[in-house]
């Protein structure tokens, strides 16, 4: 009796011995769901930033169904005004009515050309590219819909010769009459798709 007590405390001991180095520890798992949270959170709201851009006052965007939701971008406008990123440049009339002084460019408009040039320039210094290199950051195009196309083929060509390849036209969503109306966002349209506007040399 005395053996089979002894043997049973050995196994006991030796089971003990086994098991002490699979204690298991303490883990606090609120600051890591906390911080999963504030993650997701910020990931959700700078989304949401990201996908639409605020139509310029005073400008009336033609309607479409079709196109991908506008990214943030560098946003030039025509209305009564051309505005680059909601400051003023000039009068559309004026643009309209302006004379190119650069040779063999007879659509470029000088005084929007300067303007676009500088924030070209400052893209450019920002993100190192050599002042040769064409700018990645895409340029928006919001024109109102009365806007005539040769004034919308001169400043695309004078956006160009800034150094804006990337350039899209930006048109208002228009839902299905079935589904419930939407606030006015912009889309963005490529702008080789809109005929008789070049879009490079």
């Amino acid at each position: 009796m005395a053996v089979a007590n002894r043997s049973r405390q050995n196994r006991e001991s030796r089971r003990a011995a086994q098991f002490s180095k699979f204690r298991l520890a303490e883990l606090n798992l609120v600051p890591l769901v906390d911080t999963f949270v504030s993650i997701v959170f910020f990931a959700l709201t700078t989304a949401t930033v990201g996908e639409l851009a605020p139509v310029v006052p005073g400008v009336t965007l033609p309607d479409s169904r079709v196109g991908a939701a506008a990214a943030q971008q560098v946003t030039l406008g025509i209305g009564a005004q051309l505005t680059l990123a909601g400051h003023p440049v000039m009068s559309t009339v004026a643009a309209a009515q302006s004379v190119s002084d650069m040779p063999g460019q007879p659509l470029e408009i000088p005084q929007l050309y300067s303007a676009l040039r500088v924030r070209a320039d400052s893209l450019r210094g920002v993100r190192g590219t050599p002042a040769a290199e064409p700018v990645d950051q895409p340029l928006a195009i919001q024109g109102d819909r009365t806007m005539h196309y040769d004034l919308l083929s001169r400043v695309m060509q004078t956006a160009r010769l800034a150094g804006f390849r990337n350039i899209s036209l930006q048109v208002k969503k228009v839902e299905d009459k079935s589904a419930a109306p939407a606030p006015p966002t912009a889309m963005a349209t490529p702008a080789a798709t809109v005929a008789g506007v070049p879009t490079d040399g």
